[in-house]
């Protein structure tokens, strides 16, 4: 018997290992029923069936399921509906569909003792199997021949054990409403409404049950059932083979699945047929599933089984308006299952989350989350700060009327009229930070800031620096810049803030982030980075500058005292930045957005207008009261001069002269003061001391004066003569007329008028002197150069004799090294020749 067991045994074990390796090979995935058909019809079918089988799951949870059990032979199916993806228990399938095989090739021959071995070899083999049953069943009538029962013992401690108080006695027909038993007949096909469907493409040699529920062991089972046919069909007996899967450990997920649910479904411990049928209202709600750890029923199923093992949540900016963190699952089904018997409106007015205010994220009631924006007070500020871009551009215009008037002709008017076009954008910025912030406002308010600080801050700087650079000169040169030298400084300047806020802009454009008040209302506002405090740092060192420079010319003079003025401005421009930003970051750092656009107008005002009132509201006061066209008279007796105003424009209009040449005019003016200086001592001597005679011939001889007698150069008379002359020429070379030159003769003595030819004679002798000087004294800077070139040319040529002799005596130890040399060659040959 033994032998004949092997043999049986050892085909049966080839052919299913084969069989194995078809299925497997040729398995796919079990396509979705959402798959198979679209229509309205059959998805209504579906999520009946899916109500149904959740009303039975919890009446399973909740043990009321005994009128039921009692008329069911003590199991609850589930709808055909609901049905598992059978190839998580392909392993169980595999075995059963090879003791299946094993059964068929035995046949009849030991069918008590085999049938025993098999079936307790199958359910030991198969983890999740809890019992297994082989039938014996007459091929004609049906009727039970043997049957083998087998339990799994509890804990699978322990060999299984028979069930003998089941109703599969000998001669007795099995119950039809057992899930797991069909009457097939003759044939292995068991097409019922309790099997769920084969794959269209595996070719499974029994059928899975529909999931059903035992109420005699309180555990969700599902069943792999073959029908074997006999390999002779004239013993009359064809057996059954069931196996039962626990399948208690599985979990009900009503919520919706996660995008990557279908790659993982087989793997996952969750029934897909579930998922989805939760009933939060998904506009405002979300569907939170509950781990079944938390959870355990009361008749001791497990808890995955359970219908409603969810929480609503609120989405994010929604809210409960009575206050829960989330409904309980349990009583929205409830609410649900009302709502569709007409019995309460619940389900649409208490578990519905409330939208929150705007601009919230997450919220726990209807408090505001934005911070409110008072447009009123905000529209009167930025109405004031176009007014001033109106008012300077109107000052541009009364500027270009009058800029023939002195005062606006000596204060450059092209770099007043820059000043006033950087104040204009930086009013400007008071309309980019109006609306509520985005990136392309912030933008603008970047731009604005700076450049209108640049272009107004830079000009006034120039202004300022003309006078320093010509109060810190030394020199007898008169320094003139004139605006066109200013502009060329200022442009660097200006590209080099252009160049800065362009690449800012399109590397990396400010943006507006969010930020929250004292009260945690939140509001935009343009973000800071690396960018805004470089700039940032730059524009205070440039402040330094400009204070450094307004300091250095704080004793200048100017004409209408402007200097001192723009100093003012340009302090007040600095003080006003560098309080404004330790107000923002330290006294309020989380101000509202009306507070902020506030201090915003406030440093505007502060910075631009207090600018605009220093150096333009003077001027325009002068020309109102009809003093615009003259010379400031405090400015005229302290001696301002055209090198200490603002543009290079003095108290009169000065023709553009070669400093050379003006250089050497003062020294002429010098020399003459010193001649007339030793002419005057030598006129006193004469005069206070008579008993000095003068040379004959000589200048202070009566030659050259119309007097004829040797004594009259010791007169009195010809003594104020000679002095009158000496006043009169000394007036004239000081740039006096002819008439005074002539009232200061006149008024030395009457006979002054004799002698004036021969004054205009010695004058133009003079200047034709003066002009031969000038000749020669270029002529000797001349050769003075000259000297230079050729000391320049000596030392070249020392340069090159020195040179060469050193190349001479390099070349000198170069040949003595080589005579060296070639005497110990010599010495060597004549001690090699002597041995």
């Amino acid at each position: 018997m033994g032998k004949s067991w092997l043999w049986a045994l050892f085909p049966a074990t080839m052919t299913m290992m084969a069989y194995i390796t078809v299925t497997t090979a040729t398995s796919t995935s079990v396509p979705s029923l959402s798959t198979i058909t679209s229509t309205e019809s059959i998805l209504d079918t579906k999520r009946a069936g899916i109500e149904e089988a959740l009303d039975v799951i919890e009446a399973a949870s909740t043990g009321s399921l005994g009128e039921d059990c009692a008329t069911t032979a003590g199991f609850k199916s589930l709808p055909a509906a609901v049905a598992l993806d059978p190839r998580r228990y392909d392993t169980a399938r595999q075995k059963a569909d090879m003791t299946a095989l094993m059964l068929q090739n035995l046949g009849t021959v030991g069918v008590s003792r085999h049938n025993n071995v098999l079936a307790k070899s199958l359910l030991m083999s198969v983890n999740d199997a809890v019992e297994t049953r082989v039938i014996a069943l007459n091929a004609s009538t049906g009727a039970v021949i043997s049957a083998v029962w087998l339990e799994r013992s509890p804990g699978s401690v322990g060999e299984p054990f028979k069930v003998e108080s089941h109703g599969l006695q000998p001669g007795s027909i099995p119950d039809s409403n057992l899930p797991w038993f069909e009457n097939a007949g003759a044939t292995t096909e068991l097409r019922s409404p309790k099997f769920m469907q084969s794959p269209a493409i595996e070719s499974y040699r029994g059928w899975w049950t529909i999931p059903y529920f035992s109420c005699k062991s309180h555990r969700w089972l599902i069943s792999y059932s073959v029908n074997i046919r006999p390999p002779d069909a004239r013993h009359g007996v064809r057996e059954f083979l069931s196996v039962d899967i626990d399948i208690s450990g599985l979990e009900v997920n009503q919520c919706d699945p996660s995008p990557h649910s279908n790659e993982n479904e087989i793997l996952s411990n969750q029934i897909a047929s579930f998922k989805g049928t939760h009933k939060c209202h998904s506009d405002t709600t979300q569907c939170e599933y509950q781990s079944p750890s938390i959870r355990i029923n009361q008749n001791g199923v497990g808890a995955g089984w359970a219908k409603g093992a969810y929480i609503c949540k609120c989405r994010k900016g929604y809210y409960d308006k009575n206050r829960q963190s989330a409904f309980n699952g349990i009583l929205v089904e409830t609410a649900w299952k009302e709502m569709q018997e007409n019995i309460s409106d619940w389900y649409t007015t208490m578990f519905r989350c409330l939208r929150c205010a705007p601009g919230c994220v997450k919220c726990k009631g209807p408090e505001p989350c934005l911070a409110t924006y008072n447009w009123p007070f905000r529209i009167a500020l930025l109405s004031f700060s176009i007014f001033c871009v109106f008012g300077t551009i109107i000052l541009v215009v009364y500027m270009y009327q009058h800029r023939k008037l002195k005062v606006f002709k000596v204060a450059s008017p092209i770099f007043l009229s820059i000043t006033l076009l950087g104040c204009a954008i930086m009013y400007l910025e008071m309309a980019a930070i109006f609306p509520v912030l985005d990136m392309y406002s912030c933008i603008a308010t970047k731009w604005t800031r700076h450049l209108g600080f640049c272009i107004s801050y830079t000009a006034l700087l120039m202004k300022t620096w003309r006078v320093s650079l010509t109060y810190r000169v030394k020199s007898a040169h008169k320094v003139k810049l004139t605006d066109k030298q200013l502009l060329q400084w200022m442009v660097p300047i200006l590209l080099v803030m252009l160049i800065y806020l362009g690449t800012w802009t399109l590397s990396a454009p400010p943006y507006a982030e969010e930020i929250a008040d004292n009260y945690g209302l939140k509001f935009n506002q343009c973000s800071f980075n690396w960018w805004d405090h470089s700039l940032a740092i730059g524009e205070i060192l440039f402040l330094a500058w400009g204070i450094k420079v307004c300091y250095n010319v704080r004793n200048a003079e100017s004409l209408f005292n402007e200097a001192r003025l723009i100093s003012y401005a340009i302090y007040n421009i600095a003080a006003v930045n560098i309080t404004m930003i330790a107000i923002h970051l330290f006294i309020f750092p989380h101000a509202g957005p009306d507070i902020k656009y506030l201090l915003g107008f406030l440093r505007t005002q502060l910075s631009t207008s207090v600018t605009v009132f220093l150096v333009f509201a003077p001027k325009v006061i002068r020309v109102l009261r009809g003093q615009g066209d003259q010379w400031d008279s405090r400015a005229r007796a302290r001696g301002v001069t055209a090198s200490f105003s603002l543009n290079g424009i003095g108290l009169v209009s000065e023709e553009a002269t070669d400093l050379h040449q003006e250089n050497e005019e003062l020294k002429e003016e010098i020399q003459k003061l010193a001649a007339q200086i030793e002419f005057m001592k030598i006129v006193h001597m004469e005069m206070y001391n008579r008993h000095i005679k003068p040379k004959a011939g000589g200048y202070f001889s009566t030659h050259g004066h119309g007097h004829s007698h040797p004594s009259s150069a010791q007169s009195p008379i010809a003594k104020s003569s000679t002095a009158s002359f000496i006043l009169k020429q000394t007036a004239v070379e000081r740039g006096a007329s002819a008439a005074a030159a002539a009232a200061v003769e006149d008024s030395t003595f009457p006979s002054g008028s004799l002698h004036r030819a021969r004054r205009m004679e010695i004058l133009r002798e003079r200047k034709a002197e003066r002009g031969r000087e000038r000749e020669k004294e270029r002529e000797k800077e001349r050769e003075k150069e000259q000297e230079k070139y050729m000391e320049k040319d000596k030392e070249r040529e020392k340069e090159k004799k020195i040179e060469k002799e050193k190349e001479a005596e390099m070349e000198k130890e170069e040949s003595k090294e080589r005579q060296r040399e070639k005497e110990k060659q010599d010495d060597n040959g004549e001690a090699s020749g002597e041995v």
